[in-house]
């Protein structure tokens, strides 16, 4: 298969379709879940769909060293071209490479602001014009409700479209009557798209729980495959 081919017939376009043309620049948007039900693959698989379309991607880590989040994409981008029977293998993976970076912070002494400096360093003193930001691992329980906020004022001033990734945790219930989960319901006036993912018996769903202006809309055709953890179409 042609890169181009992989582009077009990747589940993302799916995704992108039940969310009125994607998150757009500007914007946040959210996979939430309880820990370890696939968080991180969706992010990456997102990542990756932006890489294979020459965009350049700014990854962060709260949680994880660099060589862990390179085994992921490592891992991913593996998985899809051997799904996929994608050609001229090496060539993409270096160009991908070239247009990511990856960052780590350790969330406890570290504001928003500083936060935002160093992303900013890097995509306008370093010259890495990055289309999208991945932000991993970070914990809304220790976050001030303005931090969303400003983290939007950013992405608006950059271009950037900003997805995160939110472990659930706390007392049952852990989501409310509307589905938004019960740790982000004053982060919600700032965030564009959430999803939320719930554990099957052979699967993982995607929950839309926010698509910008609407509440809850009708479920996307696409899920995660609990064994590669890889999105596919229903």
């Amino acid at each position: 298969m042609l890169k181009e081919e992989l582009i077009k017939k990747s589940p993302v376009r799916i995704l992108e379709r039940g969310i009125e043309g994607g998150l757009k620049s500007g914007n946040i948007g959210v996979i939430a879940s309880r820990k370890g039900i696939g968080k991180t693959s969706v992010l990456v698989q997102l990542a990756l769909d932006k890489l294979l379309q020459g965009k350049k991607v700014v990854h962060v880590s709260f949680t994880t060293h660099t060589s862990y989040v390179i085994s992921w994409y490592e891992n991913i981008f593996t998985e899809l071209t051997r799904k996929r029977n994608l050609e001229n293998v090496e060539d993409i993976h270096d160009d991908l490479v070239k247009n990511r970076v990856i960052m780590n912070f350790n969330q406890e002494g570290i504001s928003t602001e500083q936060i935002l400096r160093s992303l900013g360093a890097m995509i306008v003193d370093g010259g890495f014009k990055a289309d999208s930001v991945i932000i991993d691992g970070f914990d809304f329980t220790r976050s001030a409700p303005d931090h969303l906020a400003k983290v939007k004022d950013f992405a608006a001033r950059m271009n950037l479209e900003v997805w995160y990734s939110c472990t659930m945790v706390g007392e049952e219930p852990l989501t409310d009557k509307r589905n938004v989960p019960v740790m982000l319901r004053e982060f919600l006036d700032s965030i564009s798209v959430l999803i939320v993912l719930e554990p099957k018996a052979e699967y993982i769903h995607f929950l839309v729980v926010k698509d910008h202006e609407r509440m809850n809309p009708e479920d996307l055709s696409i899920k995660l495959d609990a064994k590669t953890l890889l999105i596919a179409e229903t």
